[in-house]
């Protein structure tokens, strides 16, 4: 590991036009270059958070996954938000991470926010990604998934002695009556998984009339914040420190203390 410079991008999410989101956060991505290995941005940047937005899911193959690929060739780093894409028959809450080098992985998102009917209309992920970046391992996750520690769990792996992540990321559309929740919860994460954790979340009010606060954050593993944006667009980047991180899990090694257990998923 080395250490990642990360950037946090804030925005107001325009609702229900991919073409003008691509020009809004794509300025910002392109000021980035040379700046970041990591550059994360909010769930459904390109449409805002809404059931009406399987209407327009666009497939794998389409212009808004393409795009992702381009910039991130662009700018020379991975580039990660979530979009609504259309598999076969049914419609994910998915993150894209996009490398460089024109690959991508996704993360479909597990839990669906039942609250706003977000589950009568798109099809939840089976299992967690873990991606590696510059020797970093990474578990990207999406929005709700914040508020279930069991399924975030960072598990320690006696076979490799590594922890399954070093870094937690959170890409939301999370309203600002929840904002207490929403720093709260991304500073436990931190703190039980030791592990850094990233939470990116969108500004504005959408389609909807739902206001969203903002308060996107970088956080050390003591839940200390590195970066932190308020309630207005803006970007800010930070650099995770590696040696930081190993020297606080050797002082500090609470997974050998930690239950084992494992997980059944049943869609």
């Amino acid at each position: 590991m080395r250490d990642l410079n990360i950037a946090l991008v804030q925005a107001s999410t325009v609702w229900h036009d991919a073409r003008a989101n691509r020009e809004l956060y794509g300025t910002q991505v392109l000021d980035l270059a040379g700046r970041a290995d990591l550059i994360v941005l909010p769930e459904t940047f390109l449409s805002g958070f809404s059931n009406d937005a399987v209407a327009q899911a666009e497939t794998m193959d389409g212009t808004s996954v393409r795009w992702m690929r381009e910039l991130a060739r662009e700018v020379g780093a991975v580039i990660t938000g979530s979009l609504v894409i259309r598999d076969g028959d049914r419609v994910y809450n998915r993150l894209i991470w996009a490398r460089p080098d024109g690959s991508i992985s996704h993360y479909d998102k597990r839990h669906l926010f039942r609250m706003a009917a977000e589950h009568e209309r798109y099809a939840s992920g089976a299992e967690r990604l873990i991606v590696e970046l510059a020797g970093w391992r990474i578990c990207p996750l999406v929005c709700y998934d914040l508020r279930f520690p069991v399924y975030v769990r960072n598990r320690f792996d006696p076979a490799s002695q590594r922890l399954d992540y070093d870094l937690a990321l959170f890409v939301a559309n999370w309203p600002s009556p929840r904002r207490h929740a929403w720093r709260t919860l991304l500073r436990a994460r931190a703190i039980e998984n030791l592990a850094y954790c990233v939470g990116v979340n969108r500004v504005g009010t959408d389609g909807n009339q739902i206001h969203y606060a903002g308060d996107s954050v970088a956080l050390d593993f003591l839940g200390e914040a590195l970066v932190e944006l308020g309630s207005e667009p803006g970007v800010v980047t930070t650099v995770l420190s590696a040696d930081k991180l190993q020297a606080h899990r050797e002082r500090f090694p609470a997974w050998l203390d930690a239950d084992q257990f494992t997980l059944d998923l049943l869609r």
